[in-house]
């Protein structure tokens, strides 16, 4: 059985991949970066989502001889350009402080009416192996943007995007519903050809 192992430390992630895998009859070993503590953290130095996971995807398999797939993701406003895109998580100034990110989005989109409050979060998945080889697959969740946040699911900007066709933000959707519709659920979907087509 092949290792494959997640860049992420979060067990939500590892538990959607390994449905995904599981759903589309692939057997590998998959664990997440907690499995091999040594190693540091990569620095998303990229411009894109996809260069973000890429070099990611390519640190890891460098540093354990392992195939290994991550992800970067975020939300895009079209009003704003696509921002705050690659910066999703640092928006207010300080990574991870998801509070502050969404306050300040929501600041800045005040005066904007419901017409002008398209946005997506998108997602790109990275498969990388030792060699080098690599595939790169993206997944988006189009939706609207809320004025006032509602939930008390997922996490980041889930309690502003409603999607398309939902009456509910990400925040109100349960885990399930959310993984079969999110930008991540896609691009994990999106690399099982790879993963089958380069591990078997």
């Amino acid at each position: 059985m092949t290792r494959l192992i997640l860049a992420t430390r979060n067990a939500g992630k590892i538990t959607e991949l390994k449905a995904i895998l599981a759903d589309a009859g692939l057997t590998h070993d998959l664990v997440g970066a907690d499995a091999y503590p040594d190693i540091p953290d990569v620095k998303e130095t990229g411009v894109t989502f996809a260069e973000n996971a890429l070099l990611k995807a390519h640190a890891l398999a460098q540093a354990t001889g392992l195939p290994a797939v991550a992800d970067d993701s975020g939300l895009c406003v079209d009003v704003l350009n696509g921002a705050p895109g690659i910066f999703s998580a640092r928006w207010a100034g300080r990574h991870g402080d998801d509070r502050a990110n969404l306050d300040l989005l929501l600041a800045q989109l005040s005066d904007i009416d419901e017409l002008h409050r398209g946005a997506h979060f998108a997602c790109a998945a990275a498969l990388a192996l030792p060699d080098g080889t690599a595939r790169v697959v993206e997944g988006r969740l189009r939706g609207t943007l809320r004025h006032t946040p509602t939930g008390t699911n997922g996490f980041g900007y889930d309690p502003i995007l409603q999607p398309e066709g939902e009456k509910r933000t990400c925040a109100e959707l349960s885990p399930e519903e959310k993984n079969a519709i999110s930008h991540r659920g896609k691009a994990f979907r999106g690399l099982v050809p790879a993963v089958r087509e380069l591990l078997g």
